[in-house]
C-alpha cells in the first residue's frame, strides 16, 4: 500500500477534532518546506544580485511618525478603555540605589 493511501484510510478512521490538527501541521511542514527551498535558492545567488542587506544600513531610531506611518491610525471606539487597562496593569520601577551587587 502506497503512503497516500494509507494516509487516507487513517484520515477516514479519524474524528474531526484530530483531522483539524493533522491539517494544521501538514500545512506547517509545507510551509517549512518551501522556507527552507526559498533559503537555498537565495543561498545560491551571486553577491553582486543580492540587494543591500539591511544590517549595513546605518541605525536610525524610529520616531513616532515614523511608527504611526507604518501602524496607521486608531480606530474603534475602546481606546479609553485600552489606555485605562495600560495605567491599571503597569507596573511601577523601584530601584535600590543603595545596594550594589557588583561591588
Amino acid at each position: 500500500m502506497t503512503i497516500k493511501k494509507l494516509l487516507l484510510q487513517e484520515i477516514e478512521s479519524s474524528p474531526d477534532s484530530l483531522l483539524e490538527e493533522t491539517l494544521d501541521f501538514l500545512r506547517f511542514l509545507k510551509n517549512k518546506q518551501e522556507s527552507e527551498k526559498q533559503d537555498t535558492q537565495q543561498a545560491q545567488v551571486k553577491p553582486e544580485e543580492t540587494a543591500i542587506d539591511s544590517s549595513q544600513l546605518p541605525y536610525r531610531p524610529a520616531s513616532g511618525r515614523s511608527i504611526l506611518r507604518h501602524a496607521g491610525t486608531w480606530e474603534g471606539d475602546d481606546f479609553q478603555e485600552c489606555l485605562e487597562l495600560v495605567y491599571a496593569t503597569r507596573g511601577k520601577a523601584k530601584f535600590d540605589y543603595d545596594l550594589n551587587p557588583f561591588e
